[in-house]
């Protein structure tokens, strides 16, 4: 019986603290799509230069951070990779209203520098292939891609994938990241031959310096459109971001990461 209260009393508290509403003055708490780590990152820095705000920005998959909302965790903003999960937020009542596109994402073939068998423009999946026939020689090198179940990013490689015929065939292969930063840790990895990420990820500078990349078609797989919406619990200064994102500013910091912006 005592077990079962003090089992209750946390259930209920880890309830309270959840719904509760943020704490006045804090800065508010961004849900961020893990492909945005570092274009949101520059961005927030760049917005605290300016109006000398602080935001606290939590990157994650977009699927999770849908849940979460609906559920009642305290984020004021929400930047989705796919805006399906932000259409179905505002259906539920969770947001102001729909939100507005801040960005289209473009997937890459992300691989290790200095391998020397970066497929071309025109043949960005032969290194799949490639993995598979020295698969068939007992060699393994595995291809990472974010977990499609609820990575945006996931979702869009497994299209790709499927359109080449290569799902079903690499699945032995294939690592799965909780999210598309993960998936990109992973495809860098001494063991991986590489795997389907964000271009965004593909310029980041942490990134860029020791790994190479060739971009995966647009026609490839459906469009990543990637929107952003006020939760209802978002304050002045989230609401104060989430327009600067849209303005001249911060549309090319999102341009200098690879994102289309129209």
């Amino acid at each position: 019986m005592l077990k079962a209260k003090l089992a209750h009393g946390l259930l209920l508290a880890c309830l309270l603290l959840t719904s509760a509403p943020a704490i006045a003055g804090a800065p508010p708490v961004v849900a961020a799509a893990s492909d945005l780590q570092f274009a949101l990152s520059e961005a927030a820095e760049q917005f605290q230069q300016e109006t000398g705000h602080a935001l606290r920005l939590n990157f994650g998959s977009s699927g999770n951070f849908r849940r979460q909302i609906a559920q009642g965790a305290p984020f004021e903003l929400y930047l989705s990779a796919d805006e399906q999960y932000v259409h179905a937020l505002y259906r539920e009542g969770h947001t102001i209203d729909e939100g507005v596109i801040y960005a289209i994402g473009r997937l890459v073939w992300l691989q290790r520098a200095g391998r020397g068998d970066l497929p071309s423009d025109d043949a960005p999946l032969a290194a799949v292939k490639a993995a598979l026939e020295a698969h068939a020689n007992g060699v393994t090198e595995r291809v990472s891609l974010a977990n499609p179940e609820h990575a945006p990013y996931g979702v869009a490689a497994k299209q790709v994938l499927e359109q080449a015929g290569l799902w079903e065939q690499s699945e032995p292969l294939q690592v799965l990241g909780e999210n598309v930063s993960q998936a990109a840790q992973f495809a860098l990895t001494n063991d991986a031959r590489g795997g389907l990420v964000a271009y965004s990820l593909a310029l980041a500078p942490a990134l860029s310096e020791r790994s190479e990349y060739v971009l995966i078609p647009e026609a490839w797989h459906r469009p990543l459109h990637q929107r952003m919406v006020l939760t209802n619990q978002a304050g002045e200064v989230a609401s104060d971001f989430y327009h600067w994102l849209q303005q001249d500013e911060g549309q090319a910091i999102l341009r200098r990461y690879g994102f289309s912006v129209e």
